[in-house]
């Protein structure tokens, strides 16, 4: 991994005299370099209409250049004080959770996960570790599709049979390949491990909540995120964190940043560079499905760039060459996914120099 992380570009510094957005959102110019007439072009795609033929809906557009609010746009019907869904952005908050306990010394993301499901005699899937785990490389037999009309473990899992216990649903599944041997995204993945974080700090549902606000939302001003829970108590990690797009530029920041906010570390050092450390894909997934660290999304904003991606169109992109945190909410069709990709990417480059 150090080998890898040495490839890692610099995360930049907060500006000298720019505040943090603890309170309130610093707003700036966009840059004298910024391809204005192409980027004008681009907004047109996203809200010419409520929806567009290239990108379905766009609820929501927040770009963060320099830690200022460089462009806020939004669509018929929706504005900043709104909450969107996070869908699989969630991910990425349970990877920050995941850091803090792990900064705490309540977490080992290398040795084996805590699963009753896997404590018998001799059951291969004790061995597989919170790393795998982040790194959606378990092994677990999983079906992750989003059409009602198909097989899908996921939405068993969110809406019919798991619903009531959503990683004991997920933990429930057989080992499909050993671990560690091959990388497919699994929404399971996600909620085992946020139980096993609930039973290393030793709560869950409200008081796992608690834990959410003191320790990763309150320090960086996120005051409007609402998490999800399943009747078991266990943060549905995998999917339900409704926050504003400002809040989400704030997390984004805060990966940004290192993990660093306003002088106070919130992630243990290296945290950051562990999430967007690449993960061992097997030939033809990173080609398909994009290259993926560990609960976080790689290059959708070019090269070293790392994000949050979640269903039906939602992305925090943190661009680090650029300074730039990118906010995106909608509803874009599952066939529209590829080009709302390529549209974040050009809307990234944008303001990059000729």
């Amino acid at each position: 991994m150090s080998e890898t992380l040495t490839r890692l570009p610099p995360l930049p510094i907060q500006p000298a005299g720019v505040p943090w957005p603890t309170v309130d959102w610093p707003v700036g110019d966009a840059p004298a370099a910024l391809k204005k007439t192409r980027f004008a072009e681009l907004m047109q795609d996203a809200f010419a209409a409520r929806s567009t033929p290239r990108l379905g809906e766009t609820h929501a557009l927040v770009i963060v250049q320099g830690g200022r609010i460089v462009h806020e746009q939004y669509g018929e019907g929706f504005g900043p004080e709104q909450t969107y869904p996070s869908w699989s952005k969630a991910k990425s908050i349970t990877h920050a959770l995941v850091g803090i306990a792990t900064g705490d010394g309540r977490l080992d993301v290398m040795a084996p996960a805590v699963a009753p499901e896997w404590r018998g005699a001799g059951d291969p899937r004790g061995a597989i570790t919170l790393d795998q785990l982040l790194r959606m490389s378990s092994g677990l037999a999983w079906v992750e599709e989003y059409l009602p009309d198909r097989p899908s473990d996921v939405i068993a899992m969110l809406f019919g049979d798991g619903k009531a216990d959503v990683a004991g649903f997920a933990a429930s599944a057989p080992l499909a390949q050993p671990p560690g041997a091959q990388w497919y995204y699994s929404s399971g993945t996600t909620n085992i491990v946020s139980r096993a974080l609930a039973r290393a700090i030793g709560a869950k549902g409200a008081a796992f909540e608690a834990f959410m606000r003191e320790r990763l939302f309150a320090p960086i001003g996120m005051a409007s995120p609402v998490p999800k829970f399943d009747d078991a108590g266990t943060f549905i990690g995998s999917s339900f964190c409704f926050a504003t797009a400002r809040d989400f530029a704030r997390f984004g920041t805060l990966y940004l940043r290192g993990g660093v906010w306003d002088g106070r570390r919130i992630l243990p050092e290296g945290w950051v560079d562990y999430a967007r450390t690449p993960t061992f894909q097997q030939a033809g997934a990173a080609e398909t499905e994009g290259r993926y660290g560990a609960h976080w999304w790689l290059d959708l904003g070019g090269p070293g760039s790392f994000s949050a991606n979640g269903y039906d169109g939602q992305y925090t992109v943190c661009v680090p060459d650029l300074d730039m945190v990118l906010v995106r909410h909608g509803a874009t069709p599952l066939d529209k996914k590829d080009d709302l990709k390529r549209w974040i990417g050009e809307v990234v480059d944008c303001f990059r120099a000729i």
